[in-house]
């Protein structure tokens, strides 16, 4: 495991990015190209309700999270604790509905819940929730899926429940569409799509 890390810090290491803050950057720069304003998923709104004071933050965007290495391990250690710790199981069978988005207290949840956690830890850790941003992508099948997006100066890291290994947001197979804005924890933007470009362009 620490060989494994040890390799995945190195291979970012040449991933730095020159963007400038406030930019949205171009494709291939490591980071995502954001758009407008879009509609906020239903599970984050009614999260939202339940936990107003979360969903009201107002920062001002600093720019990607800088990173060494220490900061990369310890951002690779929560992604694999808590897909250790919390045990699978979709919301029709723990609550009898669909998109109930809460942390998984109870050691059970889907894929939102397991980001939820995870943004909660890293920003206990001492990283800004502007860096932190919950996203949604849609998987190789069609099914929609949740994901925590890690905003650094090595590139947009991804967070996943179904890979205990942390890549470059442009190393998934996964179509973007929105995540939360940088400078407002209850506001989305939606992803462009010339994201969805470079990744698919990008060797599994």
């Amino acid at each position: 495991m620490a060989a494994k890390r040890a390799g995945f810090i190195a291979a970012l290491g040449i991933l730095v990015s020159s963007v400038s803050v406030g930019q949205s950057p171009a494709v291939g720069s490591g980071l995502m190209a954001t758009g407008s304003v879009t509609s906020q998923p239903i599970g984050h709104y009614e999260f939202c309700q339940t936990n107003p004071k979360e969903c009201s933050i107002r920062s001002r965007d600093r720019g990607p999270l800088i990173v060494n290495d220490a900061l990369l391990a310890k951002i690779s250690a929560v992604n694999l604790a808590v897909n250790q710790a919390v045990k699978p199981r979709n919301d029709i069978d723990i609550y009898g509905k669909e998109e109930v988005w809460v942390y998984p207290d109870n050691g059970e949840g889907d894929c939102e819940d397991y980001v939820l956690e995870k943004r909660r830890r890293l920003h206990a850790a001492g990283i800004s929730f502007s860096n932190l941003l919950i996203t949604v992508v849609r998987k190789p099948d069609g099914e929609g899926h949740a994901i925590l997006t890690v905003r650094t100066d090595r590139g947009d890291l991804i967070l996943d429940n179904l890979n205990d290994e942390v890549r470059l947001w442009s190393h998934t197979p996964y179509r973007f569409l929105k995540r939360q804005a940088t400078t407002h924890t209850g506001q989305w933007v939606s992803l462009r799509d010339e994201n969805n470009l470079l990744v698919g362009a990008v060797k599994k």
